[in-house]
């Protein structure tokens, strides 16, 4: 069992920055790939980005070029630095572990493995 603890998140204006940041509780295969999910109000949750323990890193559509993922291996911790925040991306972030991740071509989605962790989630506001 792989905990994760989420810091950051809030709000912020259209525009701004933020940064989320989850640590894992051990270095595992069950956590080879550590990422983000986000759900807002009324819409199904939706991959935001995932990286995988020395290797790729794979984004949504919407967040490319504006969002970017990073891992601390030593710390068992991933980071997402959220740039030119739209009130679009407002919505609760779940921090992700899993064995496996990428994109999906046929989806067009950001996607986690079947063996997947979840963090407690952190809300994300971004106002007009």
């Amino acid at each position: 069992q792989v905990q994760l603890v989420e810091s950051g998140g809030g709000s912020v204006q259209a525009g701004g920055s933020l940064n989320l940041s989850c640590t894992a509780s051990a270095s595992t295969y069950s956590n080879r790939c550590m990422g983000w999910f986000r759900q807002a109000p009324g819409k199904e949750r939706e991959g935001v980005a995932m990286s995988e323990r020395g290797g790729s890193s794979f984004y949504a559509d919407s967040v490319k070029g504006r969002f970017t993922i990073s891992q601390d291996n030593a710390k068992n911790t991933v980071h997402l630095q959220m740039n030119s925040l739209e009130p679009e991306d407002t919505a609760v972030y779940y921090c992700v572990a899993s064995t496996g991740c990428g994109y999906s071509m046929t989806r067009r989605a950001v996607v986690s493995g079947s063996a997947t962790y979840w963090g407690q989630g952190t809300q994300v506001t971004v106002s007009s």
